[in-house]
Formats: structure tokens, C-alpha cells, sequence
């Protein structure tokens, strides 16, 4: 982002997202978040974490532009991406340009193999060098799938189907990168894979990530920053490294001493209500 793109934004110089004050509201009665502001930074990784419920997808989804088929729709605040306001754009417009969101639960497409699902998420414009290209580094970050590229994607176990899910958005050539729950269901060793693999796009692509998970312990070993949600509030942030030595963070979200004082929680959760 430009210093002048940034300034008329309201954004620090080199945020590539930045989200202000947002409200978004389900059926026209539900509140799901409200006033969340954060931003990631070009070339940033950036953990959104929280429990079940608290508003993580609700956030991606707002940025992503997958709100209206849920019937949820923003009533309050900005989002900006590289400068542009979000508003305007259909979610197809975002992903042109350079905004890719990778929804929660492997959203790939069975019936076809792993090397037709990446030619499936490549535009259609695109030249069929470049779709090589952009396949052979697919492969080169994921090498399991080329092995078993001719075989279809419904047979692939839950971390190659994840895999795949991270290689059909590479093939859309992203500026940032949004994640839902990678971690999702998957053996702790797949999820230490997948999570190098995740750090080793961002560093060696220059690609920014928005990683929601639940597992805090894993997104915080590979995240510069990070933002704690409850209730649909931002409750807390900082730099990973901060917050995975903050006391409450590791008591509710890193799995504590395995001692919990049932008084210290209330209050804890009376705290971050009154912090949001």
C-alpha cells in the first residue's frame, strides 16, 4: 500500500487488511461480531484465535465477501484490502484481487483428482505455462499430492484433502491468505507438516496469512501477531511471542498448569467482557 493509498484509508503504511470497527449482523437479529478492528501487515502472518462460536469465521467470511449466502451482512464499519474498499466488490472481485479464503472443512472437489482440482482453481484467463508453473510449485511445497495427482481427491486422507485445499488457493496466485481451521481434525504430526508448509509459503512467497484456529499452541509458533476474539469482540493482542506468555492465554487457550481456580475464570471472563 501506497503512503497516499494508506492515508486516505486511515491505515499504517505496509498493512496489506485492515478491518475497522465492523458489526455484522446474521438474519437481521443475531449480532456475530462487533466493532472487531485488526490489520495484518504485508508479509505478515497473523493468528485469530478463539473458541467455538466466538466469531473467527464470521471475520473471513466478512473479509472473504461470504457473508449474503449465510444471510449475514455488515451493518457497521470498513475493510480495506491494499488500499481498496471491500464493500463493493463481489467475493469472485476479491479473489481477483488477491484475496483467498480457505474455508473450513476441505472444501474440495472429490470427484476429480488432486492435479484437476489445482486447473479447476486456476483462472481462466490465465496462459497454460503459467498453470504449469503454478502446479509445479503446488507439488514442490506439497510433494504428496503429486503422488497421488491421478487419484481422486475423495480418497485422499484429511491432511492430503488439506493440502490440496492450500493448493487450489496458491493456483489463484494470493497476496494474503486466509485460513479456517487447518488444523481441523488432523493428527498432531500432519498439523506440525502443514503449519511448515504454511510458514515456508509466507516466507519464501512474500504471501500475508490470516490464520483462524482453534489450536492456539500451533498458530502461535508460527504467527508474528496475533488477536484473541470472545463473544465476537477482540479481547486481546499483540505479538505472538507476547501473548503465548501472558498467564490467561496459557491458562484458557495453551492448556494451563491443568489447576484451574473456578473463581479466577469468572472473573476472567467478567475482565474480557469488560475489555471488549
Amino acid at each position: 500500500m501506497t503512503a497516499d493509498a494508506a492515508q486516505a484509508t486511515g491505515t499504517a503504511p505496509g498493512t496489506i487488511l485492515s478491518m475497522s470497527n465492523v458489526e455484522v449482523i446474521y438474519d437481521k437479529v443475531f449480532l456475530a461480531i462487533k466493532g472487531v478492528s485488526l490489520e495484518v501487515g504485508d508479509g505478515q502472518m497473523v493468528a485469530l484465535l478463539g473458541g467455538n462460536g466466538a466469531g473467527k469465521s464470521t471475520t473471513l467470511k466478512t473479509i472473504s465477501g461470504l457473508l449474503a449466502p449465510e444471510r449475514g451482512e455488515v451493518t457497521r464499519g470498513h475493510v480495506h484490502f491494499r488500499g481498496e474498499d471491500l464493500a463493493p466488490l463481489s467475493a469472485s472481485q476479491r479473489v481477483q484481487r488477491g484475496l483467498v479464503h480457505v474455508l473450513e472443512g476441505r472444501r474440495i472437489f472429490g470427484h476429480l483428482t488432486p492435479e484437476d482440482n489445482l486447473l479447476a482453481a486456476y483462472p481462466v484467463r490465465g496462459s497454460r505455462a503459467r498453470y504449469q508453473q503454478l502446479r509445479d510449485q503446488v507439488f514442490t511445497y506439497f510433494p504428496r499430492l503429486k503422488e497421488r495427482s491421478r487419484t481422486k481427491a475423495g480418497y485422499l486422507s484429511g491432511g492430503e484433502q488439506q493440502m490440496l485445499a492450500i493448493g487450489r488457493a496458491l493456483m489463484t496466485e494470493p497476496k494474503l491468505l486466509m485460513l479456517d481451521e487447518p488444523s481441523l481434525g488432523l493428527a498432531p504430526v500432519l498439523v506440525e507438516e502443514i503449519f511448515a508448509i504454511i510458514r515456508e509459503i509466507n516466507a519464501n512467497e512474500g504471501v500475508s496469512v490470516l490464520l483462524v484456529e482453534q489450536n492456539a499452541a500451533a498458530a502461535l509458533e508460527i504467527a508474528h501477531h496475533a488477536y484473541l476474539v470472545e463473544n465476537g469482540h477482540i479481547v486481546m493482542s499483540g505479538e505472538a511471542d507476547v501473548l503465548r506468555q501472558n498467564p490467561d492465554v496459557q491458562e484458557f487457550y495453551l492448556g494451563g498448569t491443568g489447576k484451574v481456580d473456578y473463581h479466577n475464570v469468572k472473573h476472567y471472563r467478567r475482565r474480557k467482557r469488560w475489555l471488549a
